[in-house]
């Protein structure tokens, strides 16, 4: 099944990524929007998250490996960027209550800065 191509107008991470509500960008380009966590948990926690609206990676098709991809791939940047590269650093996707999702839209947490401890959660 194909993610909804269309913003859905109530979405808190739609409106960051058209830019109608505020938010401390670290990268923007045509299929991403990156910013930093109002509620951080660790000292560089950014949100990494599609312009277009998939609500959880169980909306993933097909035609979405690229994008995930590149999700990924503007992670990693950002990691290098932010200094937390060389130290370590974790890609989490919360996917669904249970899992932690608080924002129906697909996001990846960037987390470094401090040591991180197994098992999380």
């Amino acid at each position: 099944m194909l993610a909804e191509v269309r913003p859905v107008e109530n979405c808190l991470f739609c409106k960051i990524a058209r830019g109608e509500i505020e938010a401390d960008v670290a990268h923007r380009d045509d299929r991403v929007v990156a910013f930093h966590d109002l509620n951080p948990q660790a000292p560089v926690h950014v949100l990494v998250i599609p312009t277009r609206h998939i609500e959880s990676l169980l909306e993933l098709g097909p035609d979405d490996r690229d994008l995930v991809g590149h999700l990924h791939a503007v992670a990693a940047g950002l990691a290098r960027e932010l200094g937390i590269a060389e130290s370590g650093f974790r890609v989490v996707i919360n996917t669904n209550r249970d899992a932690g999702q608080s924002v129906p839209h697909l996001h990846l947490h960037l987390l470094g800065g401090r040591a991180m401890e197994w098992p999380p959660g």
